[in-house]
This record gives structure tokens, sequence and C-alpha cells, in this order.
């Protein structure tokens, strides 16, 4: 049973994952992870202590569980320059933060580091209001590019194609036909893809209002530090972090809203995507990346995941999810495991780890941290 460990600072729960149901704390396990956290309160989204707090926290759990495989994620300077104003000074500034934070990681852990950069951001153009359709249109909060439409009027079909912003429409069986299969209940599927030009992101019914100064930048390519010549995809990495475990002890850490324009490590550029599809920083990307595989369904653009909310819905504290995703490169893995990271969800549900740390934060409000205990038979 997957349990979910909440820490608000003045006070801790333990939680089935799956149903939200208050559990006693097991064991030993249990309580080292308990101590981990309340040792490590989160800073906050925002806060440039923010990739601090996952080095810090990683290397605390690190001597306390002697893990084989690592798994981290830097995002910091992913919320800052998507909500904050910065100039090219300090978003420099910003970068420099991240790679002293990964650096210092490396070196205290002596791990051998996987470095992979989910795509460089660019200033805001401006949004696409889709909010006064006919039909329904929804898109993620993690994504800019892609939106669902439901139901469209011929009008809303004929309006959308004359929009200079709107990059292509994208009938829903040609977006399975490319990124497939697809087997969530078609009830809730769009019957059209939109797909914003470069500068743009979709405003739909349920989407964030917090003002936008950055959007995720054209990604056809991302860079990889750390992997071997002849990986040219994002689903080759975790081929390159098996066979590096096995000869010694890896990390897979995660470098959002850098690219190959902003990338401080050397580096080979992959692929990040089919055709005119590429991946933004999100769910897809990072299971792509942890699975070997494409990844686009687990939570597709203009799901209507709201049809699912209500007192039963399972895996309350994981977002979107429905279940904890199979055959990530955590769960598979013989040896111990942990994720630390700065990303809400992603960190226990994208990576299968043994035990993960993560921000417990929803649309940059803070409130505090939650770590998932998956497995205790290799404590």
């Amino acid at each position: 049973m997957s349990r979910a460990i909440i820490d608000a600072r003045e006070w801790q729960k333990v939680f089935d994952l799956k149903t939200g149901a208050t559990l006693a704390a097991k064991g030993p396990l249990d309580d080292l992870v308990r101590g981990v956290q309340d040792r490590h309160p989160y800073p906050g989204d925002l806060d440039a202590a923010g990739n601090r707090w996952v080095t810090d926290t990683a290397m605390d759990l690190l001597e306390r569980y002697d893990p084989s495989f690592v798994f981290l994620t830097y995002a910091q300077q992913y919320f800052a320059g998507r909500y904050t104003p910065l100039t090219e000074a300090q978003w420099g500034a910003t970068i420099a933060t991240v790679y002293r934070e990964v650096e210092r990681f490396a070196a205290l852990s002596g791990f051998t580091p996987v470095i992979v950069g989910t795509g460089d951001m660019a200033p805001l153009v401006a949004p696409i209001d889709l909010t006064h359709l006919d039909g329904l249109a929804l898109c993620t909060h993690w994504s800019a590019r892609y939106a669902g439409l439901h139901e469209p009027s011929p009008a809303d079909l004929a309006l959308l194609g004359t929009l200079p912003e709107i990059e292509r429409i994208v009938p829903w069986q040609q977006f399975v036909d490319l990124l497939g299969p697809c087997s969530l209940d078609p009830v809730l599927l769009p019957k059209y893809v939109l797909v914003a030009r470069a500068g743009h992101m979709f405003k739909t019914v349920g989407g964030a209002f917090r003002q936008v100064r950055r959007v995720p930048a054209p990604a056809y390519r991302i860079p990889v530090s750390g992997c071997p010549e002849g990986v040219s995809d994002s689903t080759e990495v975790r081929s390159t972090v098996e066979k590096l475990l096995g000869a010694g002890r890896v990390a897979l850490i995660f470098v959002e809203g850098l690219g190959i324009e902003n990338f401080p490590w050397s580096c080979r550029e992959i692929g990040n995507g089919r055709e005119w599809y590429y991946y933004e920083t999100g769910d897809a990307q990072y299971l792509t990346i942890t699975t070997g595989r494409h990844q686009v369904f687990e939570y597709p653009p203009g799901y209507r995941y709201f049809e699912e909310d209500g007192p039963g819905k399972e895996f309350p504290f994981s977002g979107y999810f429905r279940s904890v995703p199979a055959r990530t490169i955590g769960a598979d893995f013989g040896g111990r495991s942990i994720a630390v990271g700065n990303r809400s969800m992603f960190m226990h549900m994208a990576a299968g780890a043994d035990i993960s740390v993560e921000c417990f934060a929803r649309n940059l409000y803070n409130q505090g941290t939650m770590a998932v205990i998956h497995r205790d038979d290799k404590a």
C-alpha cells in the first residue's frame, strides 16, 4: 500500500495514497521520512531558496536510506520565469543558481548525473481567449501550446480557422494516430486538439488566472548531459540510465525551463516529440523519459477531468492522475531509489521511486511538503 505523509509545519499526518484515508504511521521508514520533512520545510515555488531545498532534502534522505538511483527535479526557475517579470540579468542569475545546486548535489553525493533540460522559455506574446466559444475548450495548467475542444459549432471552427495565433486544428483521431494508443473513456475526450503558435498560450474555462510572463518556447529538441553518442530521442534516456545503474549509482535530474539555448552543461540534443508535436514541461514529458515510451494520454489536452471528481475519487493527493503509472524506472529498478523535487505530484507518480519527497503546493500556494512511500521491502 502506497502511503502519503503530509507535513504542514504545524502537524504531520499519514494517508493511504489511493483512497485518502488516514493511516497510522507504520514504523522506522515512516519515522525516517517524517524526520526529513520536519528538518526541511519548503520555502515556496517562487522563493529563490527552492532549488537549495531540493539538494538539502535529497542529501538528508540519501544519507539515511542509501539508494542507488536518485530522481531529482529543480523547478524554481521555471515558476519564477513563468510568473515573475525577470530582467535578462535576473534570468541569468536564476540559471546560475540552479547550475550551482545541481553541481553541489553531484559533488556531495558522488552519483553519476544524467541531466535533462525540459525546454527553454520565451516571453508571452498574447493569450488566445477561448472562453466565448459555443463549444467547451479546456487546457491543463501545465500547457500553453495545447488545448482540447469539445462539441464545437460550425461557427467555432470557422472562427478558429481564421486566427493566426493558432498553428493547427487537429481532429482527435489524427492526434491518437500520431501519439497513441489511448484507452481513456471517449466520452471525456475532445473532438479536436488546438495547437498555439510559439509565444502564445490558451485561455480556457477553469484555467489559472495568474499573470503569465513566459511560456515554453518551441522544443522539438532538448538538451541532455551524461548520455553517450547514439542517444537521439527522449524515449532512449531511460535505457542509458539503466545501463549506468549496472555500474554504479546514478541521478536522473530534470532542470525545468532550460533548453538548448540556456543549458549550462555540455550536452547532446535529442528529440522531444513526434512530427509537429513536442512535449512541454509536464507530466507527459516526465513519463516519456521515465518509462521510455511516448506518454501523452495519462492526462491529454482537453480531458474532462472534472467528470471524475467527487467524494470517491481515487488518488486525491495526485492531481489528475487516476493511478500510479506502471513501468517507470524506479518501479522496475531492483535497488533502492528516492525522488526529491519542487514539482508537486510528478515526483511520486512519474519516477516510481521507493520514497519521494516533494513540495505540497498547488497553483503556487505553499501547503508544506508531501512524502510518498511506495514500498517498504527494501528498507
